[in-house]
């Protein structure tokens, strides 16, 4: 009964989204609240909630202080030049920006935190798409899938959990995994350049000049755009495309004047080169502080949320020593996390109830249970397969820690050795990304403005397909 109660509690979460009946916040926190009444466990309701949260709000914290510093690095011009360069690239040719979004968010990935990811990704992308009135899904669906394919770097997570989980060296699981998950990257720029020419053939080729002199327009998601010319769906959406201000986050600059998003020798300008908060005398001290805070979250020197607060603080002091400042920086970036922080505490609640009530646990051994015999010998494969839809339902760590080690057992009774199970668990990642278990993906939706359920529409069969990519160049490559 769990076990069909706690796929029903899903099901219905992810119905209700992508038919816009509920805010995401509010499905997190009514749904699985209705189900626990459902289980017979309404009296325990406020421990699993609290548990929940108490799980996640260091995840919380740190994506609160993460949105701040990152926010504030916009702000003072750090990621300009890299902006400068993906825009050059790009142009206004929607072909080069949808892969430029998906090179972009593989490289930024390298630091091995998804809302990092996002948030530069989205702010150096948001603008040209509003202005070439291009899909944002397929921005929030190319930068997912990319990320999704670097998260299984060793510093990213899953691949140090399947480590830890299975206790095997991080490195035997990620090194020779290393050519399928190049043929995944390599999945993710090609499924970018086809949405790219059908973006192209919908909205066409303009010269910068022609983007430049577009009046802004009400902001629409268009989720049919990546499967052809026609569907168009407005999603959040349908609201105004007014810039945010000087440096108020991704919207800045994108319906602007000349000045706010005008075109040079550099080619197309999407943040504004004269906004008030730039601090290019301080240009090395903000590079040398990311760069030390990268390195010290990659080393574990302290916990990412603490490092991140001392981070923005520092930011914040340095770039901006007068309070007013300060409190005009903060302001400018608390709608993001304020969406972001109640984002993740409502999912709190969704994880809370279904780990609480032992549906993850009903689940897991369910899907376990229906592997036939004679799959045995191709545990591998089966663990691959499963990665998808365990990684997507479940938290990473509900499923390395909790059914990994159950899959990795039934494997070794049939010859399938641990480090195959290991690198088989990892290839459901691209998909695992855009979880609504996943805090990042709040933030790359609320920064996209896009609406959830629309981002889960246009990307799960492709992040399936390129899921599935990783996991059939493992197996022709023997790695799995």
């Amino acid at each position: 009964m769990l076990t069909i109660l706690g796929f029903a509690m899903i099901a219905t979460f992810l119905v209700l989204i992508m038919m816009k009946k509920m805010s995401p916040i509010a499905a997190l926190v009514l749904i699985p609240a209705l189900f626990c009444v459902f289980v017979g466990e309404g009296a325990h309701l406020g421990d699993y909630v609290i548990d929940g949260v108490s799980s996640l709000a260091p995840t919380a914290a740190m994506l609160m202080f993460a949105i701040v510093y990152f926010g504030v690095m916009i702000d003072v011009g750090l990621f300009d030049p890299i902006v400068r360069a993906i825009l050059k690239f790009c142009k206004a040719d929607p072909m080069r920006v949808v892969v430029g979004t998906a090179l972009l968010a593989a490289i930024v990935s390298l630091d091995g935190d998804g809302s990092t990811t996002f948030m530069i990704t989205v702010s150096a992308m948001y603008p040209l798409y509003k202005r070439l009135k291009m899909s944002l899904v397929v921005m929030t669906g190319v930068a997912a899938m990319a990320n999704g394919v670097m998260n299984t770097l060793p510093w990213g997570g899953p691949t140090a959990r399947a480590a830890t989980a299975l206790k095997v060296d991080a490195t035997d699981i990620f090194v020779p995994m290393i050519p399928a998950l190049a043929v995944g990257l390599v999945a993710v720029v090609v499924l970018a350049y086809v949405l790219g020419l059908r973006e192209r053939r919908r909205v066409g080729t303009l010269t910068l000049d022609e983007a430049l002199v577009r009046e802004p327009e009400t902001e629409t998601v268009l989720v049919g755009a990546g499967a052809g010319a026609g569907a168009v769906s407005g999603g959040s959406g349908a609201r105004s495309g007014a810039s945010r201000g000087a440096a108020g986050g991704p919207g800045e600059a994108a319906d602007g004047d000349a000045g706010s998003g005008g075109a040079s020798g550099d080619g197309f300008q999407g943040l504004d080169p004269n906004r008030p908060t730039l601090r290019p005398k301080l240009y090395w001290f903000n590079a040398l502080l990311t760069v030390a805070l990268l390195t010290a979250m990659i080393m574990e020197l302290l916990p990412i949320p603490v490092l991140f607060l001392l981070g923005a603080a520092l930011a914040l002091t340095v770039n901006f020593p007068h309070i007013p400042d300060q409190k005009a920086r903060i302001a400018a970036h608390a709608d993001n996390v304020l969406n972001v922080s109640g984002m993740v505490f409502a999912a709190a609640v969704f994880t809370g109830v279904l780990t609480g009530t032992g549906m993850v646990d009903h689940m897991a051994n369910w899907l376990v249970d229906t592997i036939p015999d004679g799959m045995g010998p191709q545990m591998g494969l089966v663990t691959g397969l499963l990665s998808l839809p365990l990684t997507y339902f479940m938290s990473n760590d509900g499923f390395y820690f909790g059914v990994l080690p159950v899959l990795a057992e039934a494997g070794q009774a049939h010859g399938v050795s641990t480090l195959e199970i290991a690198r088989a668990s990892i290839v459901g990642q691209p998909l695992h990304m855009s979880s609504p278990l996943v805090p990042a993906v709040y933030v790359l939706v609320g920064m996209a403005k896009v609406e959830f359920g629309d981002h889960t529409r246009f990307v799960v069969k492709w992040a399936v397909l390129t899921s599935l990519a990783i996991l059939a160049a493992g197996i022709l490559f023997g790695i799995i």
